[in-house]
């Protein structure tokens, strides 16, 4: 083990304000599928909830605390502010320094996890070795059993990838860019094999440990939440079919748990680099986690989104209703007799809905009102569906007539379907239930 010698000039609290505002810029940051419990003697537990920076279903916050180790990066790569030649603020924590933030911030109810990632300190496997000490000081001598997400750090020695992983819930590499001309144009010296290095072992390691617990059933556990990766969206040329086809493509051969878009923010003034008068592309990554949702949960292909000809997504309509839009060959479809698969692809019928439309027309046929306890958003659907072979009203299935009907907010359902609930947008997290009186809606809509 490295005998560490960090310099500690400044106050704890000052290199906390230097190295979580550094971290604000990595999004992949979620934590859920992994159950940690706690043996009654140590501090924190991890429960199959998740905790994480972000918002969950039913609208509470779950905080992580979200550093670097350090700012101190030996690589120039051109859209981060940490890179080596600007001139900024450098803080590095040492491992008992993190572990004692973890443990008082958790003790007084601020965090209920670690999020750690770091800039480059020395080499690789210098930062990658310090990383591991805090982690192993975190779990065994402060018996902290909460969440803990953790960065691999690419072309860091293997063996220490490996120690660290037994003792994070999930793991991440980032691929910064889509593209290996993306890398080589603003990250020089970084590659894509590097990067996907690390990814893959994780990837084996994990499989092997699966089958490790089924022989042995206290077998040690890693990297039980997985692995995930982030992207940046804007910072070049690249459209979003490419960048959606490698999220599937690490989806399919890596098996990652989710796929983060982080929009370009341009905090470097550097002539490689966009200029974005508009600001990050907030809008385009926001599509992006639309069709990553797609991907991931209805069955859809990056290929059927969008392709060379079509490179880019709508930005009036989501992904789901502009192929639907595009593909009304495949409308209207009947609710009563139409396989999953394809009620899936109902602009404003999600996942749950879906499940419960099959289970509930095994005891008899639906009508309109059914769907709308069922949680379907009317509005969107009845352009699209059927139920005992007729629509909700007279419709024409023309793509310019539903377009702008989509578009028209003010539109009004049949009087008889209008009261006992409102709706709301789709949710990152659920499939548009309905809201009972004076609910809320919750935060980042998703129309999917």
């Amino acid at each position: 083990m490295l005998r560490t010698r960090i310099p500690e000039q400044l106050p704890v609290m000052e290199k906390l304000k230097i190295l979580s505002d550094a971290a604000k810029y990595d999004v992949a940051c979620t934590s859920s599928g992994t159950s940690r419990g706690n043996n009654g003697k140590g501090i924190g537990n991890c429960t199959d909830a998740g905790i994480c920076h972000s918002f969950a279903a039913d609208g509470r916050c779950i905080s992580l605390l979200k550093i670097l180790f350090t700012n101190e990066c030996i690589f120039n790569c051109r859209y981060c502010l940490n890179r080596s030649s600007n001139d900024i603020p450098r803080a590095t924590f040492t491992p008992d320094e993190i572990c004692s933030l973890v443990m008082g911030f958790y003790r007084r109810n601020y965090i209920e996890g670690l999020f750690l990632s770091s800039g480059i300190l020395n080499t690789p496997d210098y930062t990658m070795e310090l990383m591991y000490q805090t982690l192993y000081k975190l779990r065994t001598q402060y018996h902290f059993g909460g969440y803990v997400h953790v960065k691999a750090i690419p072309g860091a020695d293997p063996v220490l990838i490996e120690k660290t992983g037994y003792l994070a819930d999930r793991m991440s590499v980032n691929l910064e860019l889509p593209t290996a001309e993306g890398l080589r144009r603003l990250a020089p010296a970084k590659t894509r094999e590097k990067i996907l290095m690390p990814m893959r072992q994780v990837q084996n390691r994990m499989e092997e440990n699966r089958e490790e617990l089924i022989l042995y059933r206290n077998a040690p556990r890693f990297v039980p939440a997985g692995q995930s990766t982030q992207m940046i969206i804007g910072a070049t040329p690249d459209s979003d079919f490419q960048i959606l086809s490698v999220a599937e493509s690490l989806y399919k051969k890596f098996e990652l748990k989710r796929v983060f878009y982080s929009a370009f923010v341009n905090v470097n003034e550097d002539s490689e680099l966009p200029a974005l008068p508009g600001g990050p592309p907030l809008l385009r990554e926001h599509r992006l986690y639309q069709a990553d949702w797609l991907l991931r949960f209805y069955g859809f292909s990056a290929e059927e989104l969008l392709s060379e000809d079509r490179p880019n997504f709508n930005m009036i309509f989501d992904p789901k209703c502009d192929w639907a839009l595009r593909h009304l060959e495949y409308f209207p479809v009947e609710i009563n007799s139409a396989p999953y698969e394809m009620i899936l692809r109902v602009p404003g019928i999600g996942v749950k809905s879906a499940r419960r439309i099959i289970k509930a027309r095994r005891q008899g046929s639906l009508d309109f009102t059914d769907l709308k306890k069922m949680g379907v958003v009317l509005k969107r659907a009845l352009y699209f569906i059927t139920c005992r072979g007729r629509s909700m009203y007279p419709i024409r299935i023309e793509e310019d007539y539903i377009a702008r009907n989509l578009l028209y907010t003010k539109e009004n359902l049949p009087p008889q379907l209008q009261s006992g609930a409102t709706y709301r947008q789709l949710s990152l997290f659920d499939d548009g239930m309905l809201l009972s009186a004076g609910e809320q809606p919750q935060a980042f809509p998703v129309d999917v």
